[in-house]
């Protein structure tokens, strides 16, 4: 069996984000997506995405075995599994208008010529809200999955913990001197990650391999601190994907920030209006504000974007790819890839010295800025021009 992991209409709905992604790449709970998916599968996959993103992100076909093309917006359980694993060559699973899977035999196309109905609620990201607002139950799957069978590592007495038996640690895990409460969520602290003394944490938890949660930090579930990241001060139910920080005091609350990105000292977003209105964030392809239904959503932000000390967003802030923000007052709403600047004005930030950033920051936790990297945020600046102007 190969399995493919392929981009759905949730895809434009998902920018800034998967501008730089397959959607399967999306990190909700504790794993990514994708992640799910080789857990239960046990395999790897590739992906079916945008042509610009292949080189990083390569598809693979095989023609002595068969192709199972799996929606990467789709989040898995063992059923859904079996399910898929299940398909004749030519049949496709579906629930409604949504195609979970396909298997097209040793074909290279997603087609099929008979459907096979799923009838279990269907666990879907559509849209970036999703990403904090089912991170909760995600949270939880995951933390079923990865713990089964396992015994966790052990705390130490310098800890103030609730509901002991909802904490797992996993090897080279360190946390002192901090409260955990996991009677409102399981609380996970991933392979050498660590929590500092003085933080307080309520769950729904996850701390990533190699994360950080710094000094006197106060969490509130339903949060994930993805891979290597480093976080301090308040957040609330917000999810962070690998590499970034935010190190200092500041309030972060219904909130995704993707991968590489830095939030200043003091940095604060709104997640409630004044009103109490339902939030409205921007939507990349209908270029225009669309409502959230959410009375609670604060920010968005793409890839390799970083903002000053003190930098205030106000409620629903989309920030794109590759931002550099700065100075006193509220930017707006809408802040496109690649600009410089902040509440006085934008003008654009020069690719060249965005590349340059770039190799350095990486280079600072070993990893490589390669010319996959570079191309893709190449072709990033070209689709975002009109948002510039």
């Amino acid at each position: 069996m190969n399995f493919i992991l392929f981009d759905d209409d949730s895809r434009d709905q998902l920018l800034p984000l998967t501008f730089t992604r397959p959607v399967a790449d999306i990190r909700v709970g504790i794993l990514s997506i994708r992640e799910k998916w080789e857990c239960l599968l046990a395999c790897e996959t590739s992906s079916k995405t945008q042509e610009y993103l292949a080189e990083k992100f390569p598809i693979a076909f095989t023609i002595d075995t068969d192709n199972y093309w799996i929606n990467g917006s789709v989040c898995p359980d063992t059923g859904l599994v079996e399910a898929v694993k299940a398909l004749e060559p030519g049949n496709a699973l579906v629930s409604g208008e949504t195609l979970i899977a396909v298997n097209s035999g040793n074909g290279k196309s997603i087609s099929y010529v008979m459907k096979n109905e799923w009838h279990s609620p269907l666990f879907k990201i559509n849209s970036c809200w999703d990403i904090f607002s089912l991170n909760g139950k995600a949270i939880e799957a995951d933390f079923a999955l990865l713990t089964k069978g396992r015994k966790s590592g052990t705390l130490s007495k310098t800890n103030r913990v609730i509901c002991p038996e909802n904490v797992f640690l996993e090897e080279g895990a360190r946390v002192e001197c901090s409260v955990l409460n996991a009677s409102t969520g399981v609380i996970y602290i991933g392979k050498d990650a660590e929590i500092m003394e003085g933080s307080l944490v309520r769950g729904p938890f996850a701390l990533c391999e190699h994360a950080t949660l710094k000094l006197g930090a106060k969490i509130y579930g339903p949060t994930t601190i993805g891979p290597y990241s480093k976080v301090g001060g308040e957040v609330n139910n917000s999810v962070l994907f690998a590499y970034s920080n935010k190190g200092h005091d500041g309030f972060l609350g219904n909130a995704v920030i993707g991968e590489w990105c830095n939030l200043g000292a003091d940095t604060n977003n709104s997640n409630l209006k004044n009103n109490y209105a339902q939030v409205k964030l921007w939507n990349y392809p209908l270029g225009r504000f669309v409502n959230t239904g959410l009375t609670f959503c604060g920010l968005i932000m793409g890839d390799h974007s970083k903002c000053g000390i003190n930098t205030m967003f106000n409620t629903g802030t989309v920030v794109g790819v590759y931002a550099n923000i700065f100075g006193s007052g509220f930017p707006r709403n809408f802040v496109p890839d690649f600009s410089w600047g902040g509440a006085q004005g934008f003008t654009t930030y020069k690719l060249e010295d965005a590349f340059e950033v770039a190799r350095l920051v990486m280079a600072r936790r070993n990893v490589e800025f390669s010319t996959a990297d570079q191309g893709i945020l190449q072709k990033v600046f070209e689709l975002t021009e009109k948002y510039r102007k």
